[in-house]
């Protein structure tokens, strides 16, 4: 029998607290199609078996999520 696992706020104090920006984007921000630049990379195994489950699970090409994936990121850290 497993013990349900309540959680018990209280009115206790956070310590620091730090706010970062949103950075994600509108979600009509994503219906744009930019131009793409064909490249070859070399991924780890792991990692393509990982976008490609979290793809189907979503019904989407795992490609696609990579390509998302390092846009965010380079917009992130213009």
């Amino acid at each position: 029998m497993k013990k349900s696992k309540d959680n018990v706020y209280t009115d206790e104090p956070l310590g620091d607290v730090r706010i970062i920006d949103d950075f994600l984007p509108m979600p009509e921000e994503l219906v744009f199609k930019e131009d793409n630049v064909k490249v070859t990379l070399g991924l780890s195994k792991r990692s393509v078996e990982f976008f490609k489950q979290e793809a189907k699970k979503h019904h989407t090409q795992y490609q696609k999520m990579i390509r998302r994936l390092l846009d965010l990121y380079a917009t992130h850290h213009q």
